[in-house]
Formats: C-alpha cells, structure tokens, sequence
C-alpha cells in the first residue's frame, strides 16, 4: 500500500511506525509543515492503561519513552490554605520534544519517508495518488476541512479561557492550584514533564477574565509562534504565590476558548481522521496526544486485520468512536465542572477536593476507596461529622450513602429514593394489587422514601386508562391500604406524586405504543396552548380558560387532602416531562399573551399557584418537593439558567426539595443522554441556591449515590430502573458494602439473608513477592510515589535545548481546540 500520512505530530508518526512493522512492504509519507524539532506545549501525560497499549504494541518505542518519564501517583489539592493529597492514581509524563524526537527516530529507522517544513499536498490529489490518506494534521484539519461535507465537524464553544504555560518550577505531583481572587476564582493545572520543568495551565471564567484585565491585555491577533507576553506577566503577578522566585516560559502561548471537536463521520472513501482532526476533549480529562496514539494503534491493527482498505476504516471507526465519545462525555463533565467553580468555593476542603477528583465521573467513591482508602475515609469522616453539625446522624462513619437526611419533620434513614415510575396498572384510576406488591416490596428493599408513580387529580389528567388516580373514595381507600402496609412492616417513608398529563393524556399503556393516542375510549386533552405533542399523531388540545385553571386548581388541592387522609408522609408536585404544569413552564409548549404565558415569571405563574394551593392544604410539618424538568434540550426551550430560577421560585413557595429530571417535554429533544446525565442540573442547583435537591436519572450503583452525596451535587438520589431489576437494590448495596445498621434494616423475615450467598472461590493464593511488594506501600496500601528526578536526570534533562522552540502554527480558528498533543489527567 502506498499511505498519505499528513501532519508529524505523536499521532501520525506513531501510525506510520506501526502501520511499516505491520506492513514492511508498506510505502509510508509523512508530511509536516513545521521543522523536525519545532512543537507547540511541554509535557505530555500517560495513564498506565494507555502505556500498555503502546508497550505490547512496540516494546521499542515504550522503552524509549520508559527511560525519560517522570512518574508519580499523587494528586495535590490547594485549596483554602489547605493541601489536600490523593494517592494512588499512576502518572508518567514526558517532554513532547522527546516524545517527537523517539517517534521519528523510530519511523527513520524503519524506513518511513518523513518531509518536514513541507506543505503536504492538497487532500484531493493525495486521495487520488494514495492507496489510504492518514489526516492527522490537528484540531484545525485542512484534510478535514476539504471534505467538510463529508465528515461533518461541529465545535461546541465553551466559557473558560486558558493559557499553557510551562515553569522551570518542578512538580513533585499533580497540582490543582484555586485561587481566589478579587476578580473571581482561577484555577492552575500543573504536573512535571522532565526533571527541568512542569507544565503550567492557567485557567478561568471568562466573566473571570475580563474583570482581571486579561480582555484588555490580550493582543486582537498575534503572528504564528509570538507569544501574550503582557498577560504571561500579569499572570507572574497574580499568581506569584504559586510560583514564588521561579520563570514562567511561554511557547506560541496566548488565551484559547476552549471547544469541542466531533465529526459525524471520521472516513470519506479512503481518508480517514485520526486525533485531534476527528475529536478534541477537554485537557482536564482527556489528552489529545493519549487519544491520537490510541487512533494509531487501533487503525494499524484494523488495516493489518481486515480484507480491504473500505472494511478497515469502517472497523476502526467502529471500534474507536464509542471509546472517544465516552471519553469526551467525561471530559465535558470535567470541563463544565471547571467553568463552574465559583458554585464550589464554599465548600469544605475535604469536600471540595474530593468533588474536583470525581467531577468527571469516572472516579467515584468506591474507585478511590480502592486507590487512597486513607483518603476516602477522611472524606467520610468529615461527611459523617458534618451531618452530626447539622443534627443527622450519631457521627458514625459509614458509607456516605447511609447517612440520613431530614426534610421538615421527615426523618429518612438513608439518601436513596425509589423514583416516581408509571406502572399503568390501574383500573379506572384505583390502584391494585400490583401497586402494593409493588410499592411494599421497595419499601422492604431498603430505601428511605418510596414515590408512587404519577398519580393523577382527575379522569381527564390521566396520560392513559391504566394510570392511578386520587380523584374518588375508592382511590383514596386504596393507597390507605399501600401506606399502612409500608408503615407497618418497613422502616420507609412513602411519597405521594400528583400530576395531571395535559396535552400528553388520552394514550395508548406504554407497552401498547407510547405516546400514541387511544383509538377507542379516548379523552379530549387540554394544554396552555393548542398545540399537540407530536403533530400529526397526538390530539391538538383545548387551550384552558382561566376558569378552568381554576378547577384543575381545585383538583389538586383535593387530590393533596385525600393524600393526607390516605396516609403519605411527602407530597411532590410533577412539574416535568412535559405533563400540564410542565408545559406551562416551557416557552415550547406555552404560547399564551394573557397573564399565564410570556415570561418565565409569567409561565411559572400557575404551577406556582396550584403549589401555594396545595401547600396551605398540606400539614406544615410534612415535606413537600417538586420534580422539574431543567432543560428541555432543545434550543429554544427551557434551559439550565431557567432551572435556577423556576427552582427559588418553588423554594420561595415553600418546597422542600426540589427532583431535578430533565427533559420529555418536546419530541425534537436531543438529550446528552448517559450515566448519571441529569446530576450536573441537580448540582447546579444545590450549589448555586442552596436549596436540597433529588438527583435522578441513570444513576445506578451505589458507587455513583455515595459519590454524589459526597461530592454535595444532590441530597437523595432517587434511582428508578435499577429497582425494577432489584427491588432489595439498597439492602443489597449495604451487604456488599459491609454495612449493618439503622440506615439499612433488614425486615426481620428476611435476617437470615442480609448476607451475601456464598459462592465458588475464584481468586488464588497471591504469590510470596506480590505480597511483598504490597506490604512495601504505605499505610492502607496507598501508593504515594512523588516525582524526584535524580540529579543525573536534571543534568540530562539540562544538558538538552531546555524548551520547544516556538512553532509556525497553522492559521488559528476564532475558537480552538486545545493544543492537540498535551493534556493533563
């Protein structure tokens, strides 16, 4: 085969080395615009997993690498005068230069062709020329940018603004420096590279950086490889706390707006992206250098694997993409973390620091327990006496997850919430057998509150003829019959959820085809609006008259006292997922000029008014809470700043909490849908206002509740599915955890199982240096290897050019990507 390789960067070298092992035969050309030793940034950082990858895919090349790293597993957390460390996280860093420097001798001596200060030629007639046309030219592609219509790019533009920035101070770790400011919060990512220098990111708001002065400093426009010096300067000034005597060096540095690159496709006939050309991720979580030789060894295989070229693109596209948007899900989680960290700054050190190592969600609680068990249980322990500060909990330590919380006079043993889920299994709005089984059978699994699904004030509020009501005698003497069975026999509380379905009612059980309409039987619907669900299908429905608003009012006034009468301990109010008060929040579904339609005040009006209502109507020492949808995830509906402020208005009301969903309100949402995807609305609004929330939404694992409560993004966390699969999923989570207490009682019926079955031992006797070498570690078996290069590394270190001689970068974008070959962990 005859391979185009453009742009000399880790990728395409990298590629190029491997794809001629696999391939001698193989004509390979690289091009490279810029010199062999011109580079942009200083360090480059590798997980242990991905340095696996690249030792069993070249020995050569990770022995190379292996002699120049810098290694370390610590992770120091600055805050509030306070270091706060977390071991055992497996670092090793590299200068770039020397990484560059390995690749190429490594492609010379293999026999790659390699052009450098050359423009390759252009894409088309390298497609024509070349067998396979590797685009590995960065985050501002020209391949790429050529065949535009084919690969389909889209960069998200984010709100920080940073600057990579090297220092001739040493790190012996990786450091989050937070610094507050009188212009606000800026943060410092650092980590050392070689035994002469770290890197040295400086990242903030951009509200942040405007009041710093940074606008005002920052040239419009400044030529290829000249660097910001008067902001690197103010930076000196700013941060000299951190730097103290030692030189800030700057390499084509100046601000970036960070954005995030994903193409719809990565192939076009026989060009393929590879890096940064296809996928960009934030530097906080992941490397472009780490994704780009990643790429490179899954093309090489698939190219060595599959019949054809057309077979190979299409396995490598394949196999990478879901890796890439996983990592890129994580990374936008990090990074919007980071644009919000003026919401943190309250927090305790040990709370803070713990939520800034699992802001990605990647590392959890029971992730860290395992790496720095010193660490966690610290963190734990400040959990448990800060809940005793606050009149929860003896101060015992135990899982975070089983700390318990208070709402008014409620007291709930745990922080688990078995979410509000439609079992349509009603017979004109009565609930059955099922419901008891159903709901008393979570209640017995170990949850603190169990939420009946959607119950609905009136006939015409059902969203089908299956679902539960509170709107007749017999309804009410029902759910009596719920309520005194969890009381009874369970140690659970139990909420009541009331709703009304508006333009979404009159359909079809879920099972039957949801969202459909009924064909027979069906119900007028009745909206703020008339305008259908899903035009075409769904009735178009009545617009309500403010007399009729007036009724439904009444409903559910009605509906509350039933549910006093019938027994809950929590009311919550069902303001989402598109259902009548929902659509009257949402701009989507609310187009009304009278007094209930416009503003967000304005449409917020009714639902506001049927909670005041049901408020008064509600004992004042039971909790009342109100699910909203915080986004609708549609351009022009409701959005995570809305959420804010429809949840002070409810808290202003009087609601205690509010469950934070998102979505199902229009059919045209394209929700960033993965685990735990609604918990940063629920942070936002926790941290932000400081009112109790309820996360929900994919949230699974106990691992993923105690890393959540923890961190302080939500109170509860309410879990719906993994109920469905488990009903005893809180009990079991607290045998597998070890834990044995008030906040998971076991009903005594069941004692005899609170421990896990035995099963067949599938693990053998660890070898005598393995156990060893285990007791070598510190206390707990944390490692907390620093970085201390040896003197004869410094002088190595020394002894070559000190720092990468400014690049001639390709023409920068308005907003671009991040230096696409160094990233921090």
């Amino acid at each position: 085969m005859r391979i185009a390789v453009v742009g000399g960067g880790p990728g395409g070298l990298y590629f190029a080395a491997l794809a001629k092992q696999l391939g001698p035969g193989n004509e390979i050309t690289v091009w490279e615009r810029n010199a062999a030793d011109d580079t942009f940034g200083f360090g480059v950082v590798f997980s242990d997993e991905t340095l696996g990858g690249i030792e069993h895919a070249d020995p050569q090349v990770y022995a190379a690498m292996e002699r120049d790293f810098a290694r370390w597993d610590d992770i120091d957390v600055h805050y509030r005068d306070r270091v706060i460390t977390s071991g055992g996280h497996g670092f090793a860093a590299i200068s770039r230069k020397r990484l560059l420097h390995i690749l190429r001798q490594r492609c010379a001596g293999l026999g790659v062709r390699m052009y450098f200060r050359t423009e390759a030629p252009d894409p088309a007639t390298l497609a024509t020329g070349y067998d396979l046309v590797i685009a590995a030219d960065g985050a501002s592609s020209a391949t790429r940018a050529e065949f535009a219509d084919a690969f389909g790019p889209e960069v998200e533009a984010r709100q920080c603004k940073y600057i990579w920035l090297s220092t001739d101070l040493v790190f012996d770790a990786f450091k989050f420096y937070i610094v507050e400011t009188p212009y606000g919060v800026m943060q410092v990512h650092g980590y050392p590279y070689d035994a002469t220098g770290s890197t040295f990111i400086v990242e903030m708001h951009s509200d942040v950086w405007a009041a710093a002065g940074f606008s005002d400093l920052a040239p419009a426009g400044l030529p290829p490889g000249q660097s910001d010096e008067a902001s690197i300067a103010r930076i000196a000034d700013l941060l000299a706390g951190i730097i103290g005597g030692h030189q800030i060096e700057a390499n084509n540095s100046k601000w970036i707006t960070f954005g995030t690159l994903r193409c719809r496709s990565w192939r076009h006939r026989n060009v393929v992206l590879l890096g940064d050309a296809a996928h960009t991720a934030h530097f906080s979580i992941g490397s472009g250098t780490k994704l780009a030789m990643e790429d490179a060894l899954a093309l090489a295989a698939c190219l060595n694997e599959q019949p054809d070229v057309d077979s190979a693109l299409l396995a490598y596209e394949a196999e990478r993409r879901p890796v890439v948007e996983s990592t890129q899900r994580a990374a936008q989680a990090s990074l919007e973390w980071f644009e919000n960290l003026g919401q943190y700054t309250h927090q305790d050190p040990e709370q803070f620091a713990f939520n800034i190592i699992t802001r990605s969600r990647r590392v959890t609680h029971d992730n860290l327990r395992l790496r720095d068990p010193e660490f966690t249980a610290s963190v734990d322990a400040w959990f448990a006496a800060d809940c005793q500060r606050r009149g929860l909990g003896t101060g015992d330590i135990v899982p975070p997850m089983f700390q318990p919380a208070r709402l008014r006079d409620l007291e709930l043993k745990n922080r688990v919430v078995v979410s509000a889920m439609d079992m349509y299994s009603a017979s004109d709005g009565t609930p059955s057998d099922f419901h008891l089984v159903h709901l008393g059978g979570k209640a017995a699994g170990g949850a603190a509150l169990v939420m009946t699904e959607m119950v609905c004030v009136s006939p015409a509020g059902r969203i089908t003829p299956g679902c539960a009501g509170m709107y007749a005698p017999a309804h009410e003497s029902a759910w009596r019959r719920v309520t005194e069975f969890v009381h009874r026999y369970t140690t659970a509380s139990i909420g009541l959820q009331l709703g009304h379905s508006g333009r979404k009612g009159s359909t079809k059980l879920m099972w039957e085809g949801i969202d459909e309409p009924l064909e027979e039987g069906n119900w007028e619907v009745c909206a703020p609006s008339p305008i259908p669900y899903l035009a075409g299908l769904n009735q178009v429905p009545h617009e309500l008259t403010v007399a009729e608003l007036e009724q439904i009012k009444a409903e559910f006034v009605a509906a509350t006292v039933s549910g006093e009468r019938a027994g809950f301990d929590l009311i919550e109010l069902h303001c989402a997922h598109g259902y009548l008060l929902s659509s009257f929040i949402s701009p989507v579904s609310n187009r009304r000029t009278d007094r209930y339609g416009g503003s967000l005040a304005a449409r917020l009006r009714f639902p506001l008014e049927v909670f005041a209502a049901m408020r008064e109507a509600w004992p004042a020492g039971k909790p009342m809470t109100v699910r909203i949808s915080a986004t609708d995830w549609v351009p022009d509906g409701t959005t995570a700043a809305d959420s804010l402020q429809i949840a002070q208005a409810f808290a202003a009301a009087g609601a205690d909490a509010i469950d934070v969903s998102t979505g199902q309100v229009t059919p045209d949402e394209q929700p960033a849908f993965g685990r735990s995807y609604q918990t940063p609305f629920s942070d936002a609004i926790r941290n932000k206002t400081g009112i109790a929330t309820v996360a929900v939404g994919v949230i699974s694992s106990y691992d993923d509740v105690n890393s959540i409560i923890l961190a302080g993004r939500a109170d509860l966390c309410a879990i719906g599915r993994a109920h469905l699969f488990n009903p005893n999923w809180t009990l079991h989570a607290a045998a597998a955890q070890g834990y044995s207490g008030p906040g998971a009682t076991w009903p005594d019926q069941w004692a005899a199982g609170s421990r896990p079955p035995q099963t067949g031992r599938t693990d053998g006797p660890k070898p005598r240096l393995a156990l060893i070498r285990e007791a070598s570690l510190g206390t707990g078996g944390t490692r907390h290897a620093r970085w201390r290069p040896s003197a004869a590394a410094a002088r190595a270190a020394a002894s070559a050019p000190a720092r990468p001689a400014p690049a001639r970068p390709a023409q920068a974008a308005t907003v671009a990507a991040p230096a696409p070959t160094e990233a921090s962990p």
